[in-house]
C-alpha cells in the first residue's frame, strides 16, 4: 500500500507564487494547513529535509512528508513536528525556479516544492504523472537535471 503524500502548507504561503498550487485534488497528494490542520500519524512517514541521508529506493514503504512554506518558517515548522526519519534529494539536481531570495546558502540548489516532490517520487517509483503539468518552468527543470517527460 502506498502511502499518500503529505504537504503542510504554511497558511502564509503565497498561492500565486506557490508550485505547488493546481495539485491539491492530485490523489496521491494530502494537503494541509499549518498550523491550523492537526497533523496524522506520521511514524511511517519521511521528512524532506536539506542535510538528512538521501532519500533511495530503501525508503519506498514509507510516506513522503513536505513541507511548503519559506527556509525560513520551514524550520520553525520542522521543530514543531514529531520526530521523525529525515531524507534529503540527491544534492546534483538543480531548480529552474528563478529565486530571488538569499535564504539559502546556494539558490540554484534549494529546490521549489514541486521539483522536490517530483524527485522524490521519481526515486521511490511513484507516478509523476500529471505532477509537472502546471509548473512554467518544467521543461527547464527537466532539461537542466537530464530528466525526460
Amino acid at each position: 500500500m502506498t502511502r499518500p503524500t503529505i504537504i503542510l502548507r504554511h497558511r502564509r504561503e503565497n498561492l500565486k507564487k506557490c508550485s505547488l498550487s493546481g495539485l491539491e485534488g492530485h490523489s496521491d497528494l494530502q494537503f494541509l494547513i499549518y498550523p491550523k490542520d492537526p497533523l496524522p500519524d506520521l511514524s511511517s512517514y519521511v521528512l524532506l529535509a536539506v542535510g538528512a541521508p538521501e532519500l533511495s529506493q530503501k525508503d519506498s514503504d514509507h510516506g513522503i512528508f513536505l513541507i511548503d512554506a519559506t527556509w525560513r518558517l520551514s524550520e520553525r515548522i520542522i521543530r514543531q513536528c514529531p520526530p521523525m526519519q529525515m531524507r534529503s534529494l540527491p544534492t546534483h539536481f538543480r531548480t529552474a525556479y528563478p529565486r530571488r531570495q538569499t535564504e539559502c546558502t546556494d539558490p540554484e540548489k534549494g529546490l521549489a516544492s514541486i521539483e522536490a516532490l517530483y524527485l522524490a517520487h521519481l526515486i521511490l517509483g511513484r507516478s509523476v504523472s500529471l505532477l509537472l503539468d502546471g509548473y512554467h518552468w518544467k521543461d527547464q527543470f527537466l532539461h537542466l537535471n537530464g530528466l525526460k517527460t
